[in-house]
């Protein structure tokens, strides 16, 4: 299957001009053909503008017809073959088997928001009827629902390049809800981008969607995700990546004319806290736990376990001896590509530089540079020494993770009370540590948007229950989630209709109630027609 190297403008591949890059092969050190051509001011424009003459069919397109544009573009990506799977593992180095799995979420992701739309209720629609002979004043006939915020750019993540890139779950999610949107692809992973991305444009054509509903823009310098953030054309972003990156979006959002939200899951320590009856019943089975969360996908997912806090005693030294073992044993990894390999190692260096911290263990198996391997490691510390070293507290992006030992339970809950935004937080309790849960949960309810009881962290269920955010710094706004149905309404606003005819109101609010949604009529649900 061939790769042109190109953006994608409303379903045209497009030249950008002499500036180009290429992907990478962490595996074998190499690069890969072909080149890529860097999308500049010029290309976002078009793209923008393609999105903004799309806007208004495609808001006003029926929900069934998005539903079916999603499942096509399912089919669409399925239709790559292995191809799909073969220019990723090159790309990133994650295995096959990964691959496979992370196209199936990528593809149930999208019908599980075709099966939202036929169903409907997420509109959230409404409806106060008029009261005219009320006393003192007459109440007016009010509608509300949520319509699309107009046209979103989505930036490809580098851990995910199918689930959380071109037709990940911010631009299902943001199709679903009716907006047109502009991929910017993350330059890791081009090839694959593209081949994603022609998959959705041709998606576009089957279903007879106007052509600017979908671009793809290529590129590997920052001033190109400025352009895009900046344009006046936007109405909201969807980022998943560092915090610097994440950061800088803001700022750039803000700034402008017209501030835009940008929906950014940055970074998350996904701090998991050992209470004392826990590691006394399971101190192997926890600590073969820990070793395996900590080297998932040689620890580059955003719920990694980056810290682990735990009472000082005879229970925690079992751990770490357990927890050494288990991980001399573990194999060096490849890391997605040599910017991330180096950064890792830095990282280490300046955690192990801090006085009051030791290396617990790492792999002894050396790892080989030419992959762009990095061996899994555990360091450790105490409480004093992480309380006042606010760089412990910076993600460690890989496999790799902070051990610290608190005097008391108390101490252990300060630190908690202390912790910034996460993704997650994780408690492992036996019976007899039930008064204790119960105070920490408490705690961190407030620093985390999932809280886990005896798992761990990696994983993420893609399901309407879901919360994939956190407060900052873990996000950008903790109210929405990334990953799960709920994603939809970082994509839409409410708009209320007050005293208009029944022709004129959008099909959700009309009082035939001709998609069967289940409305909220008068303070009470229900499906009736009015």
């Amino acid at each position: 299957m061939s790769i042109h190297g190109k953006s994608l403008i409303a379903g045209a591949p497009r030249s950008a001009g002499p500036n180009s890059f290429r992907a990478f092969n962490p595996l074998l050190g190499l690069p890969l053909e072909p080149s890529f051509e860097e999308a500049g001011e010029q290309l976002v424009g078009e793209a923008l503008e393609a999105a903004q003459l799309a806007l208004a069919a495609f808001r006003r397109s029926a929900p069934e017809l998005r539903a079916v544009f999603l499942e096509t573009i399912a089919t669409e990506i399925i239709g790559l073959g292995d191809a799909l799977l073969e220019r990723a593992h090159q790309e990133t180095g994650l295995p096959l088997e990964r691959l496979s799995g992370e196209r199936g979420r990528t593809v149930g992701q999208l019908r599980l928001f075709a099966d939202l739309l036929r169903e409907g209720s997420w509109c959230d629609a409404r409806i106060d009827t008029a009261l005219p002979e009320r006393s003192p004043l007459p109440r007016p006939d009010l509608r509300r629902v949520l319509v699309p915020i107009g046209p979103v750019v989505v930036f490809g993540a580098s851990n995910f390049p199918l689930a959380f890139s071109v037709a990940g779950g911010d631009t299902a999610s943001a199709l679903a809800a009716g907006c047109p949107v502009v991929v910017k692809g993350h330059p890791a992973h081009p090839g694959t981008g593209e081949l994603v991305a022609g998959a959705v444009a041709s998606a576009v054509r089957l279903c007879g969607l106007p052509a600017g509903v979908f671009s793809f823009l290529q590129g590997s310098a920052h001033a190109l995700g400025t352009a895009l953030v900046r344009h006046p054309g936007v109405k909201a972003v969807g980022f998943t990546g560092s915090h610097r990156g994440g950061r800088a979006l803001m700022d750039a959002a803000h700034s402008r004319p017209e501030p835009v939200p940008v929906f950014a899951e940055m970074s998350s320590l996904n701090p998991v806290f050992l209470l004392p009856g826990a590691l006394g019943e399971r101190t192997h089975q926890i600590a073969e736990g820990l070793k395996n969360s900590l080297t998932m996908g040689v620890g580059q997912f955003c719920t990694k376990p980056g810290l682990i806090f735990a009472l000082s005693g005879s229970a925690t030294d079992s751990l770490k001896e357990a927890l050494a073992v288990a991980l001399r044993a573990s194999a060096p990894g490849t890391l997605l590509h040599p910017g991330i390999r180096d950064a890792y190692a830095a990282s280490i260096d300046a955690a192990l530089k801090v006085a009051g911290v030791s290396l617990l263990a790492q792999s002894e198996k050396e790892e080989d540079p030419a992959r762009t391997q990095a061996r899994p490691v555990m360091l450790v510390t105490n409480a004093e020494t992480f309380r006042t070293n606010p760089s412990l507290r910076a993600e460690m992006f890989g496999p790799a993770g902070l051990l610290v030992e608190t005097a008391d339970l108390a101490e252990l809950l300060e630190l908690a009370s202390g912790l910034e935004g996460q993704l997650t937080a994780t408690i492992h309790a036996a019976e007899s540590d039930l008064p204790q849960m119960r105070e920490l949960a408490g705690v961190l309810e407030r620093k985390a948007g999932r809280l886990l009881l005896n798992g761990f962290p990696t994983g993420v269920e893609v399901s309407p229950a879901m919360q994939h955010g956190g407060p900052y710094p873990a996000t950008s706004d903790s109210r929405f989630t990334s990953v799960g149905t709920a994603a939809i309404l970082r994509w839409v606003r409410p708009v209320c209709y007050q005293n208009l005819p029944d022709a004129a109101l959008p099909p959700e609010l009309k009082n035939n109630n001709p998609l069967n949604l289940m409305r909220l009529v008068n303070g009470s649900l229900s499906r009736a027609p009015l």
